[in-house]
């Protein structure tokens, strides 16, 4: 069955600048299109959007050109980016007409886990989400399960807003806590214009010792939450790195989608990523 993985992560450091990697040597390296598009075909991925990579403010632009000038290379898997943007700028709705005419842009996200709380709770910050509304372009929320309510106010306050919740909300999976994550969950998938994002859930286990297991009470509740309509896939690639390889990460993907419909199964892995992001 083929793959939609709607998180890809592209990091060159000879060509943007990305200021939380100085203090996170891990990832701190170059992450190429091709190192990743080699193993991502043999697992059976089709279809792949490039997530930004919380580039330094002036070089958002510059990172989604570059991105784009990959995704014009032969036989490219990309087939669009999902930009960064800075909702909390008065600059905001000058920055959304200059890409209003780029279809490659199939989104936004703002990392919202680095920054204040308070950040996601200005007028400005929501009448600018407000505005994604009328372009149908999603908006992914990256945030820690003590922010998931700043999501649900967000969602609340942007209902003709598509909000995609990345990382199921980025649970304490080796730590196997789930509270108040559980409850934050189901309240936010109580909001008909959230879905969530099977991803990266593998980079916040045990690195040496995880089983599809130790993830399966997260990634069932937030289906269950949510449902086979607003969930869709994602590798988080190369952050899911820190504890498994790509090809491993889709092996537990399909082992904790055993004895899933084909039908369901076909919506999560790439049915509704293409409705979402309209691939």
């Amino acid at each position: 069955m083929t793959i939609i993985d709607t998180h890809l992560h592209i990091i060159d450091l000879n060509a943007l600048r990305y200021p939380w990697l100085d203090e996170f040597e891990p990832l701190r390296r170059d992450f190429g299109y091709e190192i990743y598009a080699r193993e991502a075909i043999r697992c059976g991925v089709s279809d792949v959007l490039h997530m930004e990579v919380d580039v330094a403010a002036e070089a958002i632009e510059s990172e989604n050109a570059y991105i784009e000038r990959i995704a014009q290379q032969k036989a490219t898997l990309l087939r669009g980016a999902i930009s960064a943007c800075r909702p909390e700028s008065a600059d905001f709705p000058a920055f959304l007409d200059r890409q209003s005419s780029n279809t490659f842009i199939k989104g936004y996200r703002r990392v919202l886990h680095t920054q204040p709380d308070e950040m996601s709770e200005s007028a400005l910050f929501r009448a600018n989400i407000a505005k994604l509304g009328p372009a149908n372009l999603p908006f992914d929320l990256c945030v820690l399960p003590h922010q998931l309510d700043k999501a649900i106010a967000l969602a609340d306050l942007a209902p003709g807003v598509q909000f995609v919740l990345d990382h199921c909300g980025v649970p304490a999976v080796k730590d196997r806590a789930e509270h108040p994550w559980r409850k934050k969950i189901t309240q936010l998938s109580k909001r008909p214009n959230v879905a969530v994002k099977i991803s990266g859930v593998v980079a916040y286990a045990d690195g040496e010792s995880w089983t599809p297991a130790d993830l399966k009470p997260f990634v069932e509740h937030a289906i269950e939450s949510f449902g086979w309509d607003r969930v869709v896939w994602g590798s988080d690639w190369p952050v899911c790195t820190l504890t498994a390889s790509l090809s491993t990460w889709v092996a537990a993907t399909h082992a904790l989608l055993a004895g899933c419909s084909r039908d369901e199964t076909e919506r999560l892995l790439c049915g509704n990523a293409r409705r979402i992001w309209r691939l």
